[in-house]
């Protein structure tokens, strides 16, 4: 039986548990006394060895103990003598240190002096040097040697820049100056014929002479005016073909570098025909690619160093020369080009289509998209060119159309003005006796086509100023944009006032205002058949009876042109505010502000497709360059897009919206009149009929002698407010609110609305009337009880409740004089109505 000691060592050994293992682990077949037995001289022995094997280990230890001590004191006395030995090496150090560091400083001095001493030395064969160029440099110049002649001026040039400002010397510097100008003019002719006949050799030399006397800029100078010459003549051949001079057909040419171009031909017919500068303007830009391609593969051999520099700026000195010559003729070809349009449409052209094709930033536009193609085409072919150098051609290509973006704002407020003052919105029918719903249904139907029409001409607005600039000049638009909505809507306000007249409310409310029936003459005869009706509930019928429907059906269609008008003016802000995120993501004005330097893509191979790099964020866009240059309308512009994505209750047209509002409110305003109308006009004198005080008649009988029915005057109102609804609901489905079906919940709700909205509308008119009567009568009261009640019915078959002051005038009429008193106790009788009866009944309110 093995005994495992390590249980033993346990912190948590229990004496029990283990002696009960050790018996569950013995094996069946054997006596527990006798296991147990074993198993204790088993631990004894054990224990005896372990005794005996810890007194033999601590022996050994105790005689160690001494031993150690002495080897602890050896170790301390030689880390004491240690100590000691480094503390005498650091003091010989220190005095070592004072001693070298005045030896070092004596030896800096004599270096110096040894310095100094060779400098004036290689001065003075400098100076000796300078002395002795200058005497024989007229002697080289004699032998015609340009090139040793730069290397001597060359050299006369560093030794003066050794010698530095000696008195001596200085008329040394006027003759160097004098020299290398007298080399640069000895060179320029012969850099002239060589660059002209492309001899590479002789240019190569020459450029080496110019730089080795420091003359760059000479070359590039040389280099531009000789290029260029070429370039300008393509420019003024434009006299010739615009009088229609035949030119020599240039042979077709692959310039498709970097992308696909058509070859270069001269859009010149072959009867001699003239050619407008639009029509010009891609071949000469053709020819200037050509000639660019050319000068790239020749430089790129002649200059390998330089090209990246001489290509560019030929390109941009170009378009610097022919600027305002380019800005003349952008001018005269607008000029001309609008005033044949003009010409055009007074001769029965196609108005809509010529003005904006061939108003002036239309064909701006044109012109604008034919230099974008070319200056794409221009990134493509100088790839390689610093990005720095592409972003001053692409400048320099855009210049000429710079003034006009500046008045891109005045430019499209000319053509929208003109789009909007060119809409027909009035009727086209004569104004006369059973015609004003005619021409008032054909003036809504002509308002209503035309808010389509100026939200496209808007929409295309918007097209054009991203495509002509960009969208920096998105401040302008929106100016622009809110001031032709404006001047649209003050045209619809116009015929809106107009349309009261046609539909006589101003006329029926001047009536009512003064109860001169003269007031009905007015205008013209836009009255005629106008009936006065003699009796019980007169009333003006301001409107003949034939033409009422008529009137309300085309007023109804008002609504349409405000819905359309509200809904339509809104979509179009909406779209227009995810133009302005999309410009600000594009153009990132913001950045631009920040940005000390010009921040674009690399481009590292030809055939890598730049269409993103001209158009994408910070990339070649004359946009972004446009904005860098100007940095107050970059701020502007960063102030504008950040308001309207922080802000949600941004206008990007503020003035529009309100006046949408307005006129929705006014076409609201005058529907609502016009529905009014045959109340109002059954309602004109009603308060001064004489009915209202008429006594009662005595007969034998003693029989009622007042009329058991309602008057004339309320069954009309009562049938015109019944036959409402029904007018009202196929209209509302037909195109009141846009998508609204008829039979649908909206356009239910739309008719139960406004049928609500005008019998509450007569209800207060007819009870104003009523407030009106000076006098009322027994018979008078019963007769207007009877009015009163069928008002109310109808206003019950409306589904409407009765008014409490209509409900107190009824009952204080229907009520006995002599018991009136007792109504005021009733509920819902109003105290103001009632004291005003018992004075129309001359009951006074005492007795009451």
């Amino acid at each position: 039986m093995m005994l495992d000691l390590a249980s033993f060592g346990d912190d948590k050994f229990h004496a029990k548990s283990w002696v009960n293992a050790a018996c569950k682990a013995r094996h069946p077949d054997d006596s527990l006394d006798k296991y147990l037995g074993d198993l204790e001289i088993k631990l004894q022995l054990m224990a005896e060895n372990i005794a005996a094997s810890l007194e033999e280990q601590s022996a050994q230890a105790l005689l160690r103990v001494p031993r150690a001590s002495r080897d602890v004191f050896r170790v301390r006395d030689d880390a004491l003598s240690l100590r000691s030995t480094v503390s005498a090496v650091l003091q010989k150090l220190q005095q070592a240190e004072g001693t070298s560091a005045e030896s070092v400083a004596a030896l800096a001095r004599v270096d110096a002096v040894k310095q100094r001493m060779e400098a004036a030395h290689e001065t003075l064969q400098d100076a000796a040097g300078l002395a002795k160029l200058s005497a024989s440099v007229e002697d080289v110049f004699a032998s015609g040697n340009l090139p040793q002649a730069a290397e001597t001026l060359a050299q006369m040039r560093r030794c003066l820049a050794v010698v530095g400002e000696v008195p001596e010397f200085a008329n040394v510097k006027r003759q160097l100056e004098g020299l290398e100008d007298r080399l640069e003019g000895m060179v320029q002719p012969r850099l002239a014929d060589a660059l002209t006949q492309r001899k590479v050799e002789s240019t190569q030399g020459l450029r080496d002479i110019l730089i080795t006397i420091g003359r760059y800029k000479s070359l590039e100078q040389h280099y531009t005016r000789v290029r260029m010459r070429p370039l300008k003549r393509l420019w003024e051949e434009f006299e010739a073909v615009k009088v229609g001079i035949p030119l020599a057909k240039p042979a077709a040419t692959d310039n498709s570098v970097g992308g696909d171009r058509r070859p270069a031909t001269m859009p010149n017919s072959a009867n001699g025909s003239t050619t407008s500068f639009a029509e010009w303007l891609p071949h000469y830009y053709d020819e200037v690619l050509l000639v660019l391609e050319q000068e790239l593969k020749w430089c790129m051999v002649a200059f390998p160093e330089d090209y990246k520099l001489l290509v560019p700026r030929l390109l941009i000195e170009t378009m610097g020369s022919i600027f305002a010559s380019f800005v003349t003729r952008i001018d005269t070809f607008t000029t001309e080009a609008t005033a044949a349009s003009r010409a055009l449409v007074g001769g029965g052209g196609a108005t809509g289509e010529v003005n904006v094709r061939h108003s002036t930033l239309g064909l701006l536009i044109g012109l604008h998209n034919v230099a974008q193609a070319f200056s794409k085409n221009v990134l493509h072919l100088l790839f390689t060119i610093d990005v720095a150098e592409l972003a001053r051609v692409i400048e320099a290509i855009f210049q000429p159309f710079e003034g006009c973006k500046q008045r891109y704002g005045e430019l499209e407020r000319i053509q929208l003005s003109g789009e909007v003052s060119a809409l027909d919105l009035r009727g086209a029918v004569s104004r006369g006796f059973g015609q004003r719903g005619v021409e008032l249904s054909e003036t809504v139907r002509r308002m209503e086509a035309s808010i389509p029409e100026v939200i496209i001409a808007l929409e295309a607005a918007v097209e054009r100023c991203i495509s002509f600039t960009g969208g920096v000049e998105a401040e302008s638009l929106l100016l622009t944009l809110d001031e032709i909505v404006l001047q649209y809507l003050a045209s619809l306000f116009d015929i809106l006032k107009s349309l009261r007249s046609i539909c006589g409310v101003d006329l029926l409310l001047d009536f009512m205002g003064s109860g001169d029936s003269s007031n009905l003459k007015k205008d013209g005869g836009l009255l005629e058949g106008a009936v006065k009706k003699e009796g019980t509930g007169t009333a003006f019928d301001v409107v003949p009876e034939e033409e009422e429907w008529t009137i309300v059906q085309g007023a109804l269609q008002l609504l349409t042109v405000a819905e359309g008008l509200s809904s339509r003016s809104a979509v179009f802000e909406a779209s227009l505010r995810a133009t302005l995120s999309r410009l600000g993501t594009s153009l990132q004005p913001s950045r631009v502000l920040t940005s000390s330097t010009l921040s674009f893509p690399l481009i590292t191979s030809e055939k890598e497709d730049l269409d993103d790099t001209f158009a994408g964020p910070m990339g070649l866009d004359i946009s972004i360059l446009r904005l860098f240059s100007t940095p107050e309308k970059a701020k502007r512009l960063s102030s504008l897009f950040e308001q309207q994505a922080k802000d949600p209750q941004f206008h990007a047209l503020p003035h529009t919206s309100q006046r949408v509002a307005a006129f929705t409110d006014a076409v609201n305003d005058l529907v609502y009149e016009v529905l009014m109308s045959k109340v109002r006009a059954k309602l004109a004198d009603m308060a001064r009929e004489a009915v209202w005080n008429q006594q009662e008649e005595q007969n034998l009988f003693s029989l009622p002698n007042f009329s058991a029915y309602a008057s004339e005057y309320i069954t009309s109102i009562g049938e015109y407010l019944l036959t409402l609804p029904q007018q009202l609901l196929p209209l509302a489905g037909s195109g009141n609110p846009e998508g609204v079906e008829e039979g649908s919940d909206d356009a239910q709700y739309f008719a139960t609305e406004w049928m609500f909205k005008v019998a509450e509308g007569a209800t207060a008119a007819y009870t104003e009337q009523i407030r009106g009567i000076q006098a009322l009568s027994e018979r008078g009261a019963q007769q207007l009880s009877a009015d009163i009640e069928y008002l109310c019915n109808v206003l019950n078959a409306l589904s409407m409740s009765t008014p409490p002051v209509l409900h107190t005038f009824h009952v204080c009429v229907s009520t006995p004089r002599n018991k009136l008193f007792e109504v005021v106790e009733q509920d819902g009788i109003d105290n103001a109505t009632f004291r005003l009866v018992c004075k129309m009944r001359q009951v006074k309110l005492e007795s009451a």
